[in-house]
């Protein structure tokens, strides 16, 4: 196999390429941490020899890192042809993949922190035939990045001109982005603190946890100290130093969550061009993923307990072979108001959400609801009373599971309109689903014990590319109902 790869000047566009040569410093440093991990075993082999042999120890190991990552980008190279992407890659064992440029779905292009500093980008190749990027390009430059998307996604944009007259004889096309949804900074800002976040407590406990492990001093010690202590402090502790803690806590919570969310969502823009969405956001981190519009298998729209009451909406669609994202979905507004839901949903090409016409769960959901939640807290109530007679005003712990399941009846509806089915489902956390009928893969009918006692059914529908998120699925709902729910829907899939 031939070694020979030009400079990038002297390239034609199918010939092979490798990636920028300070793509080796990215690589190198972001093993950095990996080789900080090794240096405990480094220090312990090298024990009683001197800080100079360590510091020698350490250099060979950087030297011999750097080395490989050299090798690595040495041999790695892709080239785009005129139907396919091939990359090549490995040392010891060579890799070549081919990519077939119909296949290709959607290609992001990324900025990390050490990207951003050198002025490089990574390109990602998404197929749709996973969960993962098909192909990574690790780092390139922009313009390099920009000439690969135009490259890679020509069989695409080609395919979702279908229908236009674009003959040899008619006028080229053009495919220009206009906006279609953005994020003020004010708006992030807004949505972060909708995103209170306590994960740092996890993480301090951990911390702690390490050090203590490490150092000798963990939280048996912290105890015996707090408990040395106990006089002082009982003496000095106050309702407002109670308070002060309390709002300490709920103030960090709100700063991590601003935080996190500035760093994903800051300068959030959504465009639209012929048959696709492009998305760029993120502060340190810059991203820019597009969706194809004909890919997109279901709509999204959320609702949390805070922002549904003040009337604000995420909208994200399931796309074909997922995305990056665990649920396999891509955001299209993390925090929008209902119109502009509308407008985006109709530019995907989607038919509107419409409440009205959904119908409710069979009567039964309710009954089921309570079956499975009130058992418990009588169980605890019917043995506490033989210890005190005053346990039965713990019946008052039965009011939250009813009030649930009578809640969650209410806002459980669905309907199969013209061209999709639409269901909603939540109480605190609202979900309503767009699913296109054309894009349902499988129909599904279950029966749980109780659901067959009670002649309720769950209807479930797979579309293609879902992931471990929550599904469509339409609970309890009369046997009857259900079966003709699925008889309407596969007469419409076929139709």
């Amino acid at each position: 196999m031939s070694e020979e790869v030009r400079e990038p000047e002297m390239l034609e566009d199918h010939e092979p390429r490798r990636v920028h040569p300070l793509t080796v410093v990215i690589w190198f440093l972001r093993k950095a941490p990996q080789n900080v991990v090794g240096l405990p075993a480094l220090v312990g082999i090298t024990s009683g020899r001197g800080l100079g042999w360590i510091l020698l120890a350490g250099v060979v190991v950087g030297a011999a890192s750097l080395v490989w990552t050299w090798l690595n980008w040495r041999r790695f190279t892709y080239a785009v042809g005129d139907s396919e992407l091939v990359i090549e890659r490995g040392i010891l064992n060579r890799t070549r993949r081919s990519i077939p440029l119909e296949r290709i779905q959607d290609v992001g292009i990324e900025q990390g922190p050490l990207s951003r500093i050198f002025g490089l980008a990574e390109v990602r190749v998404e197929t749709g035939g996973g969960d993962k990027d098909e192909a990574v390009l690790d780092s390139v430059t922009l313009s390099e990045a920009a000439r690969l998307r135009g490259a890679l996604r020509g069989a695409p944009v080609k395919r979702a001109l279908v229908g236009l007259d674009t003959g040899d004889d008619a006028p080229p096309v053009e495919d220009v982005l206009t906006d279609v949804f953005a994020m003020s900074p004010g708006r992030v800002l807004l949505l972060g603190l909708f995103s209170f976040s306590l994960v740092w407590i996890a993480a301090l406990a951990t911390a702690i946890q390490f050090l203590g492990d490490a150092l000798g001093f963990g939280w048996d010690e912290v105890a015996d100290l707090a408990k040395s202590a106990r006089g002082e402090v009982e003496s000095r502790l106050t309702y407002s130093t109670g308070f002060g803690l309390f709002g300490l806590v709920v103030l960090l919570g709100v700063v991590t969550g601003v935080g996190r969310t500035v760093l994903r969502e800051w300068n959030f823009r959504l465009r639209a061009g012929i048959g696709r969405f492009r998305r760029t956001r993120g502060l340190l981190t810059r991203s820019e993923v597009v969706v194809a519009m004909r890919r997109i298998q279901l709509a999204l729209i959320q609702r949390g307990p805070f922002r549904g009451l003040l009337g604000w909406n995420a909208l994200s669609v399931q796309t074909l072979g997922g995305s990056n994202d665990p649920s396999g979905r891509q955001v299209l507004a993390p925090l929008a108001r209902e119109h502009e839901v509308a407008a985006i949903v109709a530019r995907a090409g989607l038919p509107p959400f419409e409440r009205l016409p959904l119908r409710p769960v069979a009567p039964a959901h309710i009954l089921r609801a309570l079956v499975l939640a009130v058992p418990l807290p009588l169980g605890v109530i019917a043995a506490a009373l033989l210890l005190t007679p005053l346990a039965w005003l713990g019946l008052i712990l039965t009011l939250p599971p009813v009030l649930t399941a009578l809640l969650q009846r209410k806002f459980h509806r669905y309907a199969l309109r013209s061209g999709s089915l639409q269901v909603m489902r939540g109480v605190l956390a609202q979900r309503d689903w767009i699913v296109p009928v054309e894009n349902v893969q499988v129909v599904t009918l279950t029966q749980g014990p109780i659901q067959r006692l009670l002649d309720l059914v769950t209807v479930d529908v797979d579309t293609a590319g879902a992931g471990m998120g929550s599904s469509p699925a339409v609970v309890d709902v009369a046997a009857s109902d259900g079966a003709t729910l699925a008889r309407d829907l596969a007469a419409a899939i076929s139709s």
